[in-house]
C-alpha cells in the first residue's frame, strides 16, 4: 500500500507483510551491535516509516525486537514500515549491571532511532525485496511505557541529566509525527520514592518542548503504583503538559497493557481484551496517516467511528 493507493480514511483490508529479525547494524561505540526487526508490506512503494520503541516489564522477550508484534504487524498490514530496536534495556541481552547507562539506558535509548534513520540504507539494503521503498520524508516514532518516553524524548520531551546536571534535547527533526502508549509522566512528588532514588531521570521529565504532534494513549485503571503516586493521571500529562498539536486517547477500562499491546496472549497483560487492542491498533494507524499525511481523513473518521459506537472503548481529546 503506498501513499497514492491508500485508502482515504480507512485502514482498508490488510496486506500480506514481510518481517525480518535480526537486522544487524554493527555499532562499534555501543555494548553491543544494534539488532532490529523491520516489518513491511509485501507490495508499495513510498512506505512511511514508524518506529517502534518496546517497554520492559517481567517477561525476557517483549522488551526486544520480539514484542508488539499486534502493533507493528498491524501498522505494517495497512502500508507503514516499522522498525523495532532491542534497545540495551532488554532483558535478551543481559548486560552487566554497570554497563554505562544501566539499568534504563534513557539515552542510549533515544540514540538507537537517531542511529537507523541515520542508516536507512542499510537497513533497505539488509531486507528482501524493501530496496527503495521507504518514504524517509515520513517518520513517526511510537512507544510503550519506557518506550513512550523514549519516543517523548525524541518529540523534543527534555530532562536534566543526573550524572551531569546538563540539559538534554535529543530532539530528532526527522520525526514528525509520535504515538505515546501508557508513557511516563512527570516526575518530582509523582514518582515513588523507589523510582526517584533508582531512576532519577525520570524526575526531571520536561514537556514543554515537546512540540512535535502526538498522540497520548494512556488506561484509565492504569494505576502504574510501581512508579507513580498520582494514579492513571500521570500517564497523560505529556498531554496536559506539552504544548498542542496534541491527542489523547482514553481507553476505558484499560490497564498499562492497554488489552494486550506488547504481544498476543501474553501472561503479564491484566486486562486481555482484543476489542481493546483491535481499537488501539485502527486509531493509532489512523492518527499517523493523517499526521504523515496532512488533510488525510483517516483520523478524524476513527474519532467519528469511536464515538458513534453504543459502547465505546474510549474517548478522545484534542488541542
Amino acid at each position: 500500500m503506498s501513499a497514492s493507493t491508500s485508502t482515504a480514511g480507512t485502514s482498508g483490508p490488510p496486506t500480506p507483510v514481510l518481517s525480518v529479525a535480526p537486522v544487524v547494524l554493527p555499532a562499534p561505540d555501543r555494548a553491543v551491535d544494534l539488532e532490529l526487526r523491520v516489518t513491511v508490506p509485501v507490495t508499495g512503494s513510498a512506505l512511511p516509516i514508524i518506529l517502534l520503541s518496546h517497554g520492559q516489564g517481567p517477561s525476557n522477550h517483549l522488551s526486544s525486537l520480539n514484542g508488539y508484534a499486534p502493533l507493528a504487524g498491524f501498522w505494517a498490514a495497512h502500508g507503514f514500515a516499522v522498525i523495532q530496536p532491542t534497545h540495551l534495556s532488554s532483558a535478551t541481552l543481559s548486560l552487566a549491571p554497570d554497563t554505562p547507562g544501566a539499568p534504563m539506558y534513557w539515552r542510549s535509548r533515544a540514540e538507537d532511532m537517531t542511529h537507523i534513520l541515520d542508516r536507512l540504507d542499510e537497513i533497505e539494503a539488509a531486507v528482501p525485496q524493501l530496496p527503495g521503498r521507504l518514504d524517509r520524508s515520513r517518520v513517526a516514532v511510537a512507544g510503550h511505557s519506557m518506550g513512550g518516553h523514549t519516543a517523548s524524548l525524541l518529540l523534543g520531551a527534555r530532562l536534566t541529566d543526573p550524572h551531569d546536571g546538563t540539559e538534554v534535547d535529543l530532539a530528532e527533526p526527522r520525526i514528525t509525527a509520535g504515538v505515546l502508549l501508557a508513557t511516563t509522566g512527570r516526575g518530582g512528588d509523582a514518582l515513588t520514592g523507589f523510582v526517584a532514588e533508582n531512576y532519577p531521570f525520570l524526575m526531571t521529565g520536561d514537556f514543554a518542548a515537546m512540540t512535535t504532534p502526538a498522540l497520548v494513549v494512556a488506561g484509565d485503571k492504569d494505576a502504574s503504583a510501581h512508579l507513580t503516586v498520582r494514579g492513571p493521571d500521570w500517564h497523560t500529562d505529556p498531554y496536559v503538559l506539552a504544548p498542542g498539536p496534541k491527542a489523547l486517547l482514553t481507553l476505558f477500562g484499560a490497564e498499562h497493557g492497554l488489552g494486550g499491546i506488547s504481544g498476543y496472549d501474553v501472561a503479564e497483560t491484566t486486562d486481555e481484551n482484543p476489542e481493546r487492542v483491535a481499537a488501539v491498533q485502527r486509531l493509532t494507524w489512523a492518527y499517523l496517516r493523517s499526521a504523515l499525511y496532512p488533510g488525510d481523513p483517516a483520523w478524524q473518521a476513527a474519532c467519528d467511528a469511536l464515538a458513534a459506537g453504543s459502547a465505546p472503548v474510549g474517548e478522545v481529546q484534542s488541542k
